[in-house]
């Protein structure tokens, strides 16, 4: 009786830990979040793996969450709207996350969007830069003043007369940081006022007097502000507004709309890639990481046809798939060198 309750004990404990063993852990973007979860979803009903828990803690918040520790109970895969920074890598490589591979899975445009009822907009980044920034040239020219604009037409009596409220992400997230550089850094990083005062890289202050809302990682609940303010923008991954084409529009950017093919073709100024990050030392531990990856990282689901397209991803060309894939299934290791040499 007793090696019966021993054996089964042992039985018990194997099954623990092939749940365990099954069970990823993902992190990261919200811009991601809708892709991995599709692949989660998936993985979890084709094949005998558990389904993967993803939570959306923006990209930032997951880099330092992937990056804090190499042990099993730390997440697996972290998802970003942005490149993983040199500054994470060696954070990881400090807390002995050493071996890791970068998957790029397509791109995404941030959307610069509002209620579809109001009629169509078209902005500048140097407009959009004068809406949300701490601190602009004052009327003159000959310093920076506190944000005295309130509403659209006092940056440029050409666009409407509306107050400029911005729903926006958190400082964690890989989408803010995109915003930040392609919009506020780009609009001021050759700007002699901002470079005068220190701001030698550009200017990325983003107003605090309410005009700007930290709207959290969560972009479904800004589209849900935008259908309740018609005065409002949001700014959010294009999957969304692909998502949402019924209650939101996008605005024209520097004369581009955002749409998948100037996505793709950088035509669309606010353009950037998607990337997960795997530990490969987990993958030693939980196999059905391997099956995850060669799912995710397939033609069936990111590439021309893929079904994430159908979601909003902005597939890559061909020969930037077929080199990503490769990657990929080779756990190529990415290094320091890859991330300051790009």
């Amino acid at each position: 009786m007793k090696k019966t309750v021993l054996a089964f004990a042992a039985v018990l404990a194997l099954s623990s830990s092939v749940m365990a063993e099954d069970n990823i852990r993902i992190v990261g973007s919200s811009t991601v979040y809708p892709f991995s979860s599709a692949i989660a979803e998936e993985f979890g009903a084709t094949t005998k793996a558990a389904t993967p828990i993803v939570e959306s803690t923006g990209t930032g918040g997951g880099m330092k969450i992937f990056c804090g520790s190499n042990d099993d109970k730390s997440p697996d895969i972290t998802n970003a709207s942005r490149r993983m920074k040199a500054s994470e890598f060696e954070t990881c490589v400090k807390n002995g996350v050493t071996n890791i591979t970068e998957n790029m899975i397509g791109f995404d445009g941030i959307a610069i969007a509002q209620n579809k009822k109001n009629p169509a907009l078209a902005l500048t980044r140097e407009q959009i830069f004068l809406a949300v920034a701490e601190e602009v040239p004052s009327s003159d020219g000959k310093s920076l003043v506190k944000n005295p604009y309130k509403k659209w037409s006092d940056i440029d009596a050409k666009l409407p007369n509306r107050a400029i409220t911005v729903y926006g992400p958190p400082k964690s997230s890989g989408t803010r940081d995109s915003f930040e550089e392609m919009v506020m850094l780009h609009s001021t990083e050759k700007n002699d006022l901002y470079i005068s005062n220190g701001f030698k890289k550009g200017y990325n202050k983003v107003r605090q007097d309410g005009v700007y809302i930290d709207s959290g990682e969560n972009d479904n609940l800004i589209v849900q502000k935008l259908t309740k303010d018609k005065n409002a923008i949001g700014v959010f991954g294009y999957s969304f507004l692909e998502e949402n084409g019924n209650k939101v529009s996008g605005a024209k950017v520097d004369g581009f709309d955002p749409t998948p093919a100037n996505i793709a073709s950088g035509a669309y100024p606010i353009s950037r890639s998607l990337f997960f990050y795997v530990k490969n030392d987990h993958r030693a531990t939980k196999p059905s990481i391997n099956k995850f990856v060669e799912l995710f990282m397939s033609e069936k689901q990111i590439g021309d046809r893929g079904a994430l397209k159908r979601i909003g991803l902005v597939p890559a060309d061909k020969a930037t798939r077929t080199a990503a894939i490769k990657n990929a299934l080779a756990k190529k290791q990415l290094t320091v060198a890859d991330l300051k040499s790009k």
